[in-house]
């Protein structure tokens, strides 16, 4: 009777790639609180909430009277400021060229050139000041300062608001890139300074569906939390389509390490006896089964990393177990 045939897969040694399963919570790129700079009545909002909206668009109009005004008093004196210096230096020429035939007197030229300054220094405030209202005045037009995803209003048109309130009239999140924080345990951060350590990073979200896109660790923290021992760690992600959202629980694949010449061994090869111990059946060179303790220590898809137990080359049994047992000769089929 020929020698049962049996399924049998070779050790070979590979590189492998460990990733860390994490928590993490997704944060925006950038966020906006838009606040006013000056004082006054909202007489418009430009925006739908919700939109998304560009950098530089006008997103409501504070009643520009009375920063009219003020930079048109402020242009007047500025004129006014600007007509006394001319006066005042005209003097100061005058008495300049009379001081040399002694016509006036030495303090009266130093009288007229200190006049002279100050009316340069009034049309410097002057100037400062025109500035300053108009700057006043661009600020009733409330613009965004980034592009984003605009949210609720919190007042509405005739509402009164004022400079640097604390409540924000209304928020933008740059949605895209957006960030992923993740905790990772402390002990683990120096294993990511090995630059062969891939950087990307997938994600799933809280109901186990998978993001398609991967993303790129950025930096991880110089600080560890004292209460969880672990250290945030930031990837970068592209999201277009807004399926990621600020304060979103998520779960991350980060790589944790690199082995080099590592072994792994089918699932279905490893047996796990009443004590607890594992087993595998490995097929000598003379094809006769012989059953070999293994240690194993994490699962890679359908295979156990080992820990010990095998060596390159060796070949266990994958298929058609219920044939054999130790010291039994059979045909070995390599199965891939």
């Amino acid at each position: 009777m020929p020698p049962p045939a049996v399924g049998v897969a070779t050790i070979k040694a590979e590189s492998l790639k460990l990733y860390d399963n994490l928590p993490g919570r997704v944060s925006a790129f950038r966020t906006a609180e838009i606040r006013p700079q000056v004082s006054g009545i909202i007489l418009k909002r430009f925006f739908e909430e919700g939109a998304s909206v560009n950098a530089g668009e006008k997103l409501y109009q504070i009643e520009p009277t009375l920063y009219e005004a003020e930079l048109a008093s402020a242009e007047a004196q500025l004129a006014v400021a600007e007509a006394n210096a001319y006066s005042a230096h005209l003097r100061a020429e005058r008495y300049k060229k009379l001081s040399k035939n002694s016509a006036v007197s030495e303090q009266e030229l130093d009288d007229s050139e200190a006049t002279a300054k100050q009316t340069e220094a009034q049309v410097k405030a002057a100037q400062a000041a025109v500035r300053s209202a108009r700057i006043n005045l661009s600020y009733t037009e409330i613009t965004a300062p980034i592009s984003g995803v605009i949210g609720r209003s919190t007042i509405t048109e005739g509402a009164l608001v004022s400079a640097q309130q604390s409540t924000a009239l209304t928020i933008i999140r740059q949605l895209s890139p957006i960030y992923v924080d993740i905790q990772r345990p402390a002990s683990s951060v120096l294993l990511m300074r090995n630059p062969a350590l891939p950087r990307e990073v997938t994600l799933s979200l809280e109901d186990g569906t998978s993001v398609e896109k991967t993303g790129e660790l950025q930096f991880s923290d110089a600080n560890v939390d004292p209460g969880t021992g672990t250290v945030n760690v930031r990837a970068l992600f592209e999201n277009a389509d807004h399926l990621l959202l600020p304060g979103m629980f998520v779960r991350a694949n980060v790589p944790s390490s690199l082995i080099e010449n590592a072994l792994l061994v089918p699932q279905q090869a490893v047996m796990r006896q009443a004590v607890g111990a594992t087993t595998t059946y490995v097929v000598n060179s003379d094809n006769v089964v012989e059953v070999r303790g293994v240690e194993v220590t994490r699962a890679i898809g359908d295979k156990w990393l080992v820990k010990s137990g095998l060596k390159t080359d060796d070949r266990v049994v994958i298929s058609g177990l219920q044939k054999i047992k130790p010291g039994v000769t059979v045909t070995p089929e390599e199965t891939k």
